[in-house]
């Protein structure tokens, strides 16, 4: 017999484990059908043992160029949320993460209260995580208690997102909207715009600075941003994303995504 063959015949496989692709967490993350920016994201998370789901709701009017256009977006997504998660809970997630913003601000403390209740209403005792709660455990990590506040958003959504995190407690220095006209368009926002707006609320006063609206990736420039500040620079779907694993129980800390990824 061989060396070989006598090594193989003493081999023993190691102790059993789960090793199914979503053993440590399986996420479903709600986002609108328009939204092309939420996966990118996500994308580069790559986690052992932990899977993210996206499931679509349908936008039937992508128009954000008015406050009108604005309010009636918001009235359409609030039909079609219900039935992306319906579907998504097909896959038995352990986790829910929702991939749009706005509605998790919408009037205010109380709005975003109505909001979670009717999602639980739907997954029962699931994890949740919503871009309004998140950004609030996000920057009580921090111990932030001044933040300037980013936004693809119509003056309405601005005066949402202000009034949330003014209720909660937070000094909101400034709120900067970049009034994309279309929820496809916020997507193909520039770095020299998200730059230059960075700039133009930043001040010594602020404390951290704030991105929302999920369609609008900030996860390649805010790290570096980061750096030239000196203070948290925090995008919607790195903040979700990092409440929703924490949730799961997941904390590897990941380099190169931010502070709150490196070291919460």
């Amino acid at each position: 017999m061989s060396t070989t063959e006598t090594n193989l015949s003493s081999w023993h496989p190691p102790v059993s484990r789960p090793n199914y692709l979503g053993h440590r967490a399986q996420i479903g993350v709600i986002i609108p059908s328009t939204n092309t920016a939420v996966e990118y994201d996500l994308q580069k998370l790559n986690l052992p043992g932990v899977t993210w789901h996206p499931s679509r709701f349908w936008v039937e009017s992508p128009a954000l160029d008015s406050d009108e256009a604005f309010l009636y977006f918001i009235g359409l997504i609030r039909k079609e949320i219900p039935i992306s998660i319906r579907d998504v809970l097909t896959s038995e997630p352990s986790h829910i993460m929702m991939g749009m913003s706005a509605e998790t601000f919408w009037g205010g403390v109380e709005g975003n209260q109505n909001f979670l209740d009717r999602v639980r209403e739907q997954i029962g005792d699931l994890g949740l995580t919503t871009g309004a709660n998140a950004c609030n455990e996000a920057l009580e990590t921090f111990g932030a208690k001044r933040i300037a506040v980013l936004t693809p958003y119509q003056e309405v959504g601005d005066k949402q997102v202000h009034a949330y995190f003014s209720e909660i407690g937070y000094e909101v220095t400034a709120v900067k909207g970049l009034r994309c006209e279309s929820a496809t368009s916020i997507a193909r926002t520039s770095e020299d715009e998200v730059i230059a707006a960075v700039r133009e609320i930043d001040g010594p006063e602020v404390d951290a600075v704030v991105q929302v609206g999920t369609n609008l990736s900030t996860v390649d420039l805010f790290p570096v941003l980061e750096k030239w500040l000196g203070k948290p620079c925090l995008p919607i779907n790195i903040v979700t994303a990092w409440h929703a694993l924490r949730a799961s129980g997941v904390n590897d800390k990941i380099d190169g995504m931010g502070w709150l990824l490196e070291h919460y």
